[in-house]
Order: C-alpha cells, then sequence, then structure tokens
C-alpha cells in the first residue's frame, strides 16, 4: 500500500515566457526541488493568466499546451508539456471551492497556460505527474486570495502538490532588456515581502498595497501578486517556510519564490 504524504506549497515566479528556454538563476533550483517531492498524485496550478467569471476548475483529461503570448522567440511556440489531467480530483477542489462558497465551475476544454507549464517543465521535467488548474476570479482580492487557498489546502493531504504561479514583481511598464540592472525598488520591495513571508505574517502581506515600500509600482495591477496569498492560504503553522532567491530578470521581474512543508530540507540555495 502507497503511503500518502502531504503534498508541499509553492510560490513560484515565473517571469517572462522567455523563462522556458532561459532558465537563470530560478531553474536550476526548482529542477532540484522537484526531485526531492514526495510521491504525487497531481499538481493543482493557479495562473493569472486564467482569469474567469467566478472560478473555473479544469476538468479534461488532456489539456494542452497554449501558447498565451506574441512577439516571442520562434522556438517557445513549439514547446509541449504533455502532462495528463486529472478529473477526479478536480471534482474534489471543485467541491472544496464550492462549499467555500466560491460560484465553481469546470471547463473541459482549458489547456495549461503558460503561467502554468513554464515553471512546472523546470520543477518536474520528465511531465508525469498531472497536471490540472483552478481559475483565478476577476474580481479576486487579497483576502479572497487566501480564503481560495484554504479551500483548496485538503488537497494537500491527497497528495496534491498545489502551485500559485505569478511574479513578485510584475511592472512591464518597465520591462527592460535581459541583463539590465535590477532596479532598486524592486529589490526593497521583494525584500519587505520575504520578511514577512518568513515571519509568517500573512495579515500584513493581505494588507501589501498600504505597507509595502512601491507595492503600487512593483504591481500596476495585483493580479501577478496574488497567487502569493493563495500559497499562504494553502500553508499552515506546521509548514517550514523556504525563500527561494530567483534573481532578477529584465531589470524589473524579481523571481523570487516560496515553498513551505517541503518533507525535508532541501539542499537548494535559499535566500540570505
Amino acid at each position: 500500500m502507497t503511503t500518502i504524504t502531504k503534498a508541499p506549497v509553492f510560490f513560484i515566479s515565473h517571469g517572462a515566457p522567455t523563462f522556458a528556454i532561459e532558465p537563470g538563476v530560478l531553474g536550476p533550483r526548482l529542477h532540484e526541488l522537484g526531485g526531492h517531492l514526495p510521491a504525487l498524485k497531481a499538481v493543482l496550478v493557479v495562473s493569472p493568466h486564467w482569469q474567469t467569471h467566478g472560478v473555473k476548475v479544469m476538468s479534461n483529461e488532456q489539456p494542452g499546451t497554449v501558447h498565451d503570448f506574441g512577439g516571442f522567440p520562434s522556438s517557445l511556440y513549439t514547446l509541449q508539456y504533455p502532462a495528463t489531467g486529472q478529473p477526479e480530483l478536480a471534482k474534489e477542489a471543485a467541491r472544496l471551492l464550492t462549499a467555500a462558497g466560491f460560484a465553481t465551475e469546470f471547463d473541459v476544454h482549458r489547456g495549461h497556460d503558460h503561467g502554468a507549464w513554464i515553471p512546472m517543465m523546470h520543477l518536474l521535467p520528465k511531465a508525469n505527474v498531472p497536471v490540472f488548474q483552478v481559475s483565478m476570479p476577476h474580481n479576486l482580492n487579497s483576502l479572497q486570495a487566501v480564503k481560495l487557498g484554504r479551500a483548496l489546502a485538503p488537497l494537500r493531504e491527497l497528495g496534491v502538490l498545489i502551485v500559485a504561479s505569478g511574479s513578485m514583481t510584475h511592472n512591464l511598464f518597465e520591462f527592460r532588456q535581459s541583463g539590465s540592472a535590477p532596479a532598486a525598488y524592486v529589490r526593497e520591495f521583494s525584500a519587505w515581502v520575504q520578511t514577512a513571508v518568513l515571519a509568517n505574517a500573512t495579515s500584513r502581506i493581505i494588507r501589501y498595497r498600504a505597507e509595502a515600500p512601491h507595492a503600487e509600482r512593483a504591481h500596476p495591477t495585483e493580479e501577478h501578486f496574488l497567487p502569493l496569498l493563495v500559497a499562504l492560504g494553502a500553508q499552515n503553522d506546521s509548514d517550514t517556510v523556504q525563500a527561494i532567491d530567483g534573481g532578477i530578470t529584465h531589470g524589473v521581474l524579481s523571481m523570487d519564490s516560496y515553498v513551505w512543508g517541503m518533507p525535508q530540507p532541501a539542499a537548494v540555495s535559499v535566500a540570505p
């Protein structure tokens, strides 16, 4: 009989679509962490690249790879992440979300968006674990994002890894050429978040727009930050948190990421 180990929770900064072919600092660290994961039944991804009216749950058995971006190198459009879906666990996710008060529907046509398949290419490159997604409601706020994560948390006991995919900073108006010097405000905002995450200060992060330095510059819109709140809702006080230093790409995209509840300390580089 296979023993099911409670699965961890990740917040992963997925950066630009070129992260798929330019792994930088974060890609190898995700790959190493993936080698330390317990046996998984599935991966559930929440990504800002799937926003809907209400909540939708991907329920098809063979989701495709969606190349939902434009103007990038042609090699990106040939990449595939052929993980299957997991309709039975999708039903359980929908049941939990409905019980928590979220209006929930199934989507039998949806494929994996790049907020899902690109980080998964680094974390689980063999694509041998089923991956399904839960959408973000258009009207999601930081408090509701925590509630969404809490609703999904019981899936961890069933061996479902929860991956909240977003970006630690995401001001595309200031997007720079690869290799540009990191902007100071990006470092300051990311450092504030790291202090709050490591202190498990979820209430402060819920109020990040009022308390964090440069919050509105780091996130002119909130959709790429809210997955961090989803992850905070899915973790609990017994989980050990690790900060994963992902560096800064394109001058303004902090790739800082976090993992809660790894079964044992993983020998990867962590933020100081």
